[in-house]
């Protein structure tokens, strides 16, 4: 691996006006297929197979306007009157005829006719049905209904529009504000980190570009395939946070070696090769876990995680090829001055110079390591206490409760709540196929009054007919659609179906926006444990291949499962308990969404990997070239903690941005990732990672004799590169060795270790 990289990272400097271009051309490819391809995201939640959506599949063929997406136009009579009086009765019905020659409404339902008024008579709630889905609507759909309005509104009356057609605000929000936000942080860290703007300018030029890259990629795939707009908003977040990081991996090691006089090309070359290696295992850890969510069998979010991958994909790429083309270009520049901060700090790091002051990294690795046993226990204790609110985590789909106060749906959701009830916001549609019964009315009369009496049931609808006899009933639960009892009603409904089979003959199915989202809730739900065994195990396999280790990889997992539980336990404190709610701009408190669990264990879980394998390939590589154990710890403490700590201040950074502003679906994903890099990185791998390996001393490096010998060297220290380049120089000058790098490693031991 290290000799494939190092020939690639050499070939990209010297070759770098072709490389360059090759991106260029690669961006340009991407803009024409959006200009082709390009089409719309779409927020639908579906799962196919589960009996909600197969029930919705029937009712799209023979009743299309209640498979269709729906509107609710709710209208308020000014303080003192009723809606009934006969100016503003008549004003609601005028509008609603109005709404029914809207485009592509399929029926509406006015409310002074069906009675579906207030107990009050303050409030009336017409119904707006389509004839497509949410995905569906042209964009003039919805304005359109809006402006039906305006009369009802000039009468004085109060009117809000909202219902599932207009979701819950779940897309990205704000431009690109927020990734703007997420640039100026890492800006700020890197100058910091490098202790120059213009190196620290590099990693975001790169990572930008692979950024837009992805970004324009799926947004000309989502012509062909069904992509959610969350989708692009997670590449967006992996993209610039790894693409960040991974440039300053290779670019903190190029720097490092320049600082000890090695020439530019070689040094560009052994950094691709040595750092690389460790970016391309890191990616492929994450691209890992990303893809595993396609074993949740729940497509968009399948989407999502291949959309994830990809852009961590790209990032590893620019990082292995765009970023040596570009040190080429930069060539002495980003050399540090001499007597600079960077280049004292540098010096230093290596043994050189007389600082006798010690990195930051190396003086946290000795306090961690100092009483390992009481540095696990501490950390241990902190994080079981920072998950003791995740036993109380309730996850539920977003609906319009969660939108932003000021938003119309929202308006219009809280209104029906308090009015009509919670239950009026997520009613249920009951699919009865009554082609075996006997007699098809008697059967849906008698299934309409058990659901009637069904606890539970605020109200049942009349029968609809579709064009094979079926009967469809809409049930409306006395309970708001993220509610757990509107779960056990659905549950309870299809628990008495065959009881209905027997007595009547009809075939009942539960259907609806909110049935679909239960559905997919608990198929998340399902598919965590087998989700979380399928990812965890195959990186560890990956980290044993990499760190020829027992130890480690077992180390890495169970740390990662502290930091997830620690994170969930944040989560729940404060979108569940409201603490700091208003400080990061949490409007309204309940349930999380019910993807939040897979996708944060899916990144968080490649990202803590990314910190482990930068952080201890460090420590390997000491112990490789003959540092004892304590040593390899301290000397990978202090080459590699700043930039992992640099790396995730960025990653902290990046997804923070996303939180104050976000939608009511990314916002809580952002938090629980930037919480949970944070103390994954600082907690457990620069902390309690130290601690294990100082306890365990030499056994973390054991791997059993059969097991070394069937497994295949991948090199990730560039042990062969050494071992090349120490062959070339006692061969003398004139050996012919085209490729081998001279001085790769930027460690010397004595016999007594570092020196």
């Amino acid at each position: 691996m290290a000799s494939l990289l190092y020939r690639l990272g050499r070939g990209a400097f010297r070759h770098r006006r072709s490389v360059l271009a090759a991106w260029l051309a690669v961006l340009a490819a991407v803009i024409a297929c959006l200009v082709a391809f390009g089409g719309q995201t779409d927020d639908e939640f579906t799962i196919p197979g589960s009996e909600s959506q197969q029930a919705m599949d029937t009712l799209k063929a023979s009743l299309p306007s209640a498979a269709g997406t729906s509107a609710q136009i709710v209208f308020v009579a000014p303080k003192g009157h009723e809606i009934t009086e006969p100016r503003y009765a008549s004003v609601v019905s005028a509008t609603m005829a109005k709404a029914d020659k809207a485009p592509q409404v399929a029926a509406v339902t006015d409310p002074i006719q069906s009675r579906t008024i207030s107990s009050e008579h303050t409030t009336a709630l017409g119904q707006v049905r389509y004839e497509v889905g949410k995905a569906d609507l042209a964009d003039t759909s919805l304005p359109a209904l809006e402006k039906t309005t305006q009369e009802a509104k000039d009468a004085g009356l109060t009117v809000e529009v909202g219902g599932s057609a207009y979701g819950s605000g779940a897309g990205s929000e704000g431009g690109h504000s927020k990734e703007l936000l997420g640039l100026v942080v890492a800006l700020c860290v890197l100058a910091i980190t490098f202790g120059s703007l213009f190196a620290a300018g590099m990693p975001l030029l790169t990572a930008v570009t692979g950024v837009a890259t992805t970004l324009l990629g799926l947004q000309a795939l989502t012509g062909v395939f069904t992509v959610s707009s969350t989708a692009p908003s997670l590449a967006s977040m992996l993209g610039l946070a790894v693409g960040i990081d991974y440039a300053l991996f290779v670019l903190s090691r190029h720097r490092s070696q320049l600082a000890t006089g090695m020439a530019t090309e070689e040094s560009a070359a052994t950094a691709t090769s040595t750092a690389g290696s460790a970016v391309v295992f890191a990616g492929l850890t994450v691209v890992i876990a990303l893809a595993g969510l396609a074993v949740v069998r729940i497509p968009f979010l399948t989407v999502m995680g291949i959309a994830g991958a990809a852009s961590v994909l790209i990032a590893v790429a620019v990082a292995l090829t765009l970023l040596p083309a570009l040190m080429g270009f930069a060539g002495e520049r980003l050399r540090p001055k001499p007597r600079s901060r960077a280049d004292r700090r540098e010096r230093a790091a290596h043994g050189a110079g007389h600082s006798a002051k010690r990195a930051f990294g190396e003086r946290w690795g000795r306090l961690a390591i100092r009483r390992p046993l009481v540095t696990l226990v501490t950390v241990l204790v902190s994080l079981l206490a920072l998950a003791a609110p995740a036993r109380d985590l309730q996850l539920a789909l977003p609906d319009n409760g969660s939108a932003p106060a000021a938003s119309g749906q929202r308006k219009a959701y809280d209104i029906v709540s308090d009015s009509f009830g919670p239950g009026f916001n997520g009613p249920l549609m009951i699919l009865a196929d009554t082609s075996r019964a006997k007699d098809p009315q008697q059967a849906t009369a008698a299934l309409s009054k058990d659901l009637k009496e069904t606890p539970g049931v605020a109200t049942v609808g009349r029968p609809q007919l579709t064009k094979d006899g079926d009967a469809v009933l809409q049930v409306v639960p006395k309970t708001g659609p993220d509610d757990e009892k509107t779960k056990d009603l659905v549950e309870h409904i299809r628990d008495e179906a065959p009881d209905w089979q027997e007595k009547t003959g009809a075939e009942v199915s539960v259907t609806g926006t909110t049935a679909v989202g239960i559905d997919v809730s608990a198929r998340l739900a399902d598919s965590l444990l087998p989700f979380a065994l399928v990812v965890v195990g195959l990186s560890l396999l990956l980290l044993l291949l990499v760190f020829r280790s027992l130890v480690v990889p077992l180390k890495a997992s169970l740390g990662f499962l502290l930091s997830v539980a620690a994170t969930f336990g944040a989560v729940v404190a404060v979108f569940q308990w409201g603490w700091l709610a208003g400080l990061l701009g949490v409007e309204e408190t309940g349930p999380v969404v019910s993807i939040l669990p897979v996708l944060v264990m899916a990144v968080l879980f490649g990202l803590a990997m990314d910190y482990e394998m930068f952080l201890v390939s460090r420590m390997r590589e000491a112990y490789v070239h003959g540092a004892g154990p304590r040593e390899a710890i301290l000397s990978g403490s202090r080459h590699a903690s700043r930039v992992v700590t640099a790396a995730a201040l960025i990653m902290f950074g990046v997804f923070a941005s996303f939180v104050p502003g976000g939608s009511s679906m990314l916002k809580p994903i952002a938090f629980a990732l930037a919480f949970g890099v944070l103390v994954d990185a600082v907690v457990v791998r620069m902390t309690l990672v130290p601690a294990v390996l100082a306890l365990v001393g030499r056994a973390a490096w054991w791997l059993p004799k059969w097991l070394d010998r069937l497994l295949p060297d991948v090199d990730i220290e560039g042990e062969r590169l050494s071992r090349a380049a120490t062959a070339a120089e006692g061969a003398g000058p004139d050996t012919d060795a085209p490729g081998v790098p001279v001085g790769t490693g930027d460690i010397s031991y004595s016999q007594s270790g570092i020196r």
